[in-house]
Order: C-alpha cells, then sequence, then structure tokens
C-alpha cells in the first residue's frame, strides 16, 4: 500500500536545520528525527539560501528579497491598469 506524503511542520524544520549544523554526524539526526537525509539537506539549502522565509508554510512562495520586490510592483502595476482603465 502506498504511504501518503508526509508534511512538516515549519517549526520541525527549522529546529532540524538548527540541529544538523549543531551534530557532526547529519546521517545519525535524520535517523533519530525519521526523515531522509537527502531531506534534511534540502531544508538546510533552503534555509542557506531564503533564511526566515525558508518555510511559509502550505501555499506560500519562498521569495528572495528582490522577488519579493518583483512581486509588489507587479501587482501595483496591475492595480494601476485596472484604475486607468475603469
Amino acid at each position: 500500500m502506498k504511504k501518503g506524503r508526509k508534511i512538516y511542520d515549519p517549526a520541525f524544520k527549522k529546529q532540524a536545520v538548527q540541529l544538523s549544523y549543531e551534530r557532526s554526524n547529519i546521517s545519525e539526526l535524520a535517523r533519530e528525527l525519521g526523515i531522509e537525509i537527502t531531506m534534511l539537506y534540502k531544508w538546510r539549502k533552503d534555509y542557506q539560501e531564503f533564511g526566515e522565509k525558508s518555510f511559509p508554510g502550505k501555499g506560500n512562495l519562498k521569495q528572495t528579497p528582490e522577488q519579493e520586490k518583483i512581486h509588489e510592483l507587479e501587482k501595483r502595476l496591475r492595480d494601476a491598469e485596472l484604475e486607468r482603465d475603469i
């Protein structure tokens, strides 16, 4: 029988990443936490790239500050176009 996809809490991910930097044996930590080592490395990579915004939760996108700025400017442009067209 196929297992469903496991969803981890953002706080759990942050704690796992912090522990991974404190421990010398990451494989052992992954076993203790009940996760795949590849997942732990992915979470570490995401945390390095996005910092505190690494694990936003369901339906939210991870964005660098530049991407956030672009998203905000695109939204303002759409709003201005809507006002102009009215």
